[in-house]
């Protein structure tokens, strides 16, 4: 019974009270790209997970990939909301002082960042399938980001490899307005932005199955934010994975949580609404052999800088999912 008492109050503070709400609130800068994936950040903000933990979260938007770890390491931020990419091994092979947290996101079908073509390619027949991509330019957010195992996964499905296509880098936002101009023949976008070029006759999804089960999105904090903050490191944990219970399910299409990722993505919430929601792992679950599957692909593609493959150990530490779930309980569906 103690123990219950005890989860409760570090959870929702003394009870009768406001809690750490009407304590000083310790901020907390956060690299993130403003997109679908990366939702429980938004909804623990706006809902007041992070407040009730103590955290006042600052913003930082990035492409990702390096240069979200080049903010990490410059002492810029505590946190990073990030993919698994290329990156983030050549950082644990340097020792650059970070740690994998938790997981942000799992990809499956229709995946949530679709390979698109433009409308006008398509409905001319140029483009119909993933094939008619040889040769052609095709863009990822950032090279060597996670979205490029994704791109590697659809193209496979069509009988052809990343050397079979010119790799670009386009931002998420930009993808259209590329397509249009004919800068890229296809490109991954995100969602909601996915949606919403769709809803506006610029994209057709050329292929939305290509990834299933795969968790290629984490939580990374800095060693000195673990070592200095442990108990904030932890209420960020905790925070996180209230706003991932709420998305379980159809969390994405209750009007107040479309309303928060409008806010932060810009994509009317009508919009998000009808995107293709990702799932995120309500108990913190992480996938090791999905960081070896990653790592494998991006030593087989000459992105790592070093030769023998890192062990998870090195660069993982689930202790502060383990004290979130002892404080909020494992998931239970509604």
């Amino acid at each position: 019974m103690m123990l219950a008492i005890a989860a409760t109050l570090l959870v929702f503070g003394p009870m009768g009270q406001a809690g750490a709400q009407e304590q000083p609130l310790t901020k907390l800068r956060v690299v993130h790209v403003p997109v679908l994936i990366f939702a429980p950040l938004y909804v623990a903000i706006e809902r007041g997970y992070f407040a009730r933990q103590g955290i006042d979260v600052e913003l930082i938007g990035t492409p990702g990939g390096l240069s979200s770890f080049a903010v990490l390491a410059s002492g810029r931020a505590e946190v990073v909301v990030g993919g698994l990419g290329a990156s983030l091994f050549n950082a644990a092979a340097r020792g650059l002082d970070f740690k994998v947290v938790g997981p942000v996101h799992m990809e499956r079908p229709p995946v949530s960042t679709p390979l698109v073509v433009s409308k006008n390619a398509y409905d001319s027949g140029e483009i119909r399938a993933v094939a008619d991509l040889r040769g052609k330019k095709v863009s990822v957010n950032v090279i060597g980001s996670a979205t490029e195992f994704w791109l590697h996964s659809a193209l496979l499905r069509g009988g052809l490899t990343i050397d079979d296509v010119q790799l670009v880098a386009v931002n998420f936002p930009d993808v259209p307005a590329a397509l249009a101009n004919g800068a890229i023949a296809a490109g991954l976008l995100g969602e909601p932005l996915a949606t919403l070029a769709e809803e506006r006759g610029q994209i057709v999804r050329l292929s939305e199955d290509f990834v299933n089960g795969v968790q290629v999105t984490a939580l990374y904090y800095s060693g000195d934010f673990i070592r200095r903050s442990p108990k904030l490191a932890a209420g960020f944990m905790i925070a996180w994975l209230q706003a991932s219970r709420d998305l379980y399910g159809d969390g994405y299409r209750h009007d107040d949580i479309a309303r928060i990722v409008e806010k932060y993505t810009g994509v009317p919430a009508a919009v998000v609404k009808k995107a293709r929601p990702p799932f995120h792992e309500p108990d913190g679950k992480m996938n090791f052999n999905d960081f070896a599957r990653l790592q494998e692909f991006f030593r087989k593609r000459g992105e790592l800088t070093y030769e023998k493959a890192l062990d998870p150990s090195a660069y993982i530490d689930t202790s502060f999912v383990r004290q979130a779930l002892a404080a909020l309980g494992p998931f239970a569906a509604r």
